[in-house]
């Protein structure tokens, strides 16, 4: 389904068997897409630290920039 394009379907498939590179590639056609909360969510579930960690780090780049503008 995946190599179809039929992302939504797939992503739903790799969620409901832990298919964790499954859940990787989606999280990277997320990426691409600028859609990185919705990518974190697949990499945790994948257990990804490595994908996860870049939008770790973006998150608390923002989040620092709201603190320091108070």
């Amino acid at each position: 389904m995946f190599n179809a394009g039929n992302i939504e379907d797939a992503r739903r498939i790799f969620i409901t068997t832990g298919y964790s590179d499954g859940l990787t590639r989606v999280g990277n056609y997320y990426m691409e897409k600028n859609r990185s909360l919705d990518a974190l969510k697949l990499y945790y579930l994948a257990h990804n630290e490595r994908n996860s960690a870049k939008i770790y780090e973006d998150i608390a780049k923002v989040i620092s920039t709201v603190i320091k503008d108070d």
